[in-house]
């Protein structure tokens, strides 16, 4: 299939670590476990927020939905890198490979609204208890999720929300639209815009520029509004005379630190980091990190350090 500038092809090559097969082999192992886990994890996680009525709260609402959306994530990249580190054809089709970009990109945008909506949350609960109720009422909370999903899904590389999936789109169609000069291996285990950016034989800068904008957009805002939030609550924490009132307001916060760490952490410096800061395994290492250890961190740090969460999990178990 030629045309003019390049050419097209029905399927890429992933090539993941296929010079080292035995690094594969326990890559396999691993990840498979990583990923059944992190299944059952979130499952749990939505389980319980809908069947126990004392977790209907905004915060296992917002939970449950930031659970939800790592089970796609996961779903999305990790079945087909067990099949390509597993078998000898590491092929995924054209189509196969649109579809990673379009729920990868929309799904990463969608994590980092609602982690920010998640501490806006904390925010109200903390410093304003009283009125807690009253703010994070049912029909915001409804308006901040759509909000975070058609976001994430609406404007990744688009200017202006033309659509509830113009996001992903706009972004996925410029990346495979570029030609591509015969070369279709990829030099990871999914496909992801900046690896694919590589294989284009011509000027990609303004497509470098859009996704570094974007990026921007998605890391560098969100996260200094969780900033502004911990900074107000972290005043407000201070202020509590009663040490054990300190040590109860930020055990209900620390959970939420610690993912948004993991999460911005490995996509600032996947995304945010000039092309040859590191090498590219490296960059599959990032990869492999948010894409399945991030989402099974999220049910494992709320499961070990929320009592809620264990008391409401050992009540399901019991029936």
């Amino acid at each position: 299939m030629e045309r003019a500038n390049g050419t097209t092809f029905s399927r890429f090559i992933l090539l993941g670590f296929s010079g080292r097969p035995r690094l594969e082999t326990v890559l396999f192992v691993v990840i498979l476990i990583t990923y059944l886990l992190s299944f059952l994890g979130n499952s749990t996680i939505i389980l319980l927020s809908t069947l126990e009525r004392h977790l209907h709260t905004p915060m296992y609402f917002f939970l449950s939905n930031l659970s939800f959306m790592d089970l796609c994530l996961t779903t999305c990249t990790a079945p087909q890198t067990l099949v390509n580190f597993k078998g000898k054809d590491k092929t995924i089709t054209y189509g196969g490979c649109v579809t990673q970009l379009f729920i990868a990109l929309g799904l990463g945008g969608v994590e980092c609204i609602l982690l920010s909506v998640m501490a806006y949350d904390r925010y109200a609960a903390v410093c304003r208890p009283l009125h807690y109720m009253v703010i994070m009422h049912p029909q915001l909370c409804l308006q901040l999720v759509a909000t975070a999903w058609l976001t994430g899904f609406g404007t990744f590389g688009c200017n202006c929300l033309l659509t509830g999936f113009g996001n992903s789109v706009m972004q996925t169609a410029l990346t495979m639209t570029l030609p591509l000069c015969g070369k279709n291996q990829v030099d990871h285990f999914f496909c992801e815009v900046p690896v694919m950016l590589k294989l284009a034989c011509t000027d990609t800068s303004i497509n470098e520029a859009e996704l570094f904008s974007v990026s921007v957009f998605f890391l560098v805002v969100p996260l200094s509004l969780i900033l502004v939030s911990y900074g107000h609550i972290t005043r407000a924490v201070l202020m509590i005379k009663s040490a054990q009132g300190r040590q109860k307001a930020f055990g209900t916060c620390s959970s939420h630190v610690l993912l948004v760490i993991i999460f911005f952490g490995t996509l600032i410096s996947m995304y945010l980091q000039p092309p040859s800061s590191y090498s590219q395994d490296v960059n599959k290492s990032i990869a492999l990190f948010y894409t399945l250890v991030t989402p099974l961190l999220n049910p494992l740090i709320y499961m070990l350090r929320n009592k809620e969460v264990n008391v409401a999990l050992r009540r399901l178990v019991g029936r």
